[in-house]
């Protein structure tokens, strides 16, 4: 598996909830927050998050002095939610998102090693 298909699949992983910063009505459809609750704001805030996260793992599939920074930050984000999924119980709304993350795993792990090898 080339470091340029890690790099977009995380990518990829990471695209639709960054999608809800530019289409906040994303935000209501994926998880269910009105835009009247306090909480869009943070679930907007949280798609820029991972508009960050989005636009590091694409820089990385072009620029390997990137690798590094986006692997961590992939990690964090991946792997806290999956930490946070298994605490809470597994809800099974969330279910989708988590073998999303957790299938992710694989080409994060392959590109990571690659980017610290170098």
């Amino acid at each position: 598996m080339s470091q340029l298909i890690c790099w977009l699949l995380l990518g990829l992983v990471h695209l639709i909830p960054a999608l809800a910063l530019f289409r906040p009505a994303l935000i209501t459809r994926l998880y269910g927050v009105q835009p009247d609750s306090p909480l869009f704001l943070l679930m907007q805030h949280r798609a820029a998050l991972f508009f960050a996260v989005l636009v590091a793992c694409i820089w990385a599939a072009f620029d390997p002095g990137g690798r590094k920074i986006a692997t961590l930050l992939a990690a964090i984000s991946m792997l806290s939610f999956l930490f946070l999924y298994q605490s809470y119980g597994r809800p099974a709304q969330l279910g989708t998102i988590a073998l999303v993350d957790l299938i992710g795993l694989v080409p994060l792990a392959w590109a990571g090693w690659h980017a610290f090898q170098q």
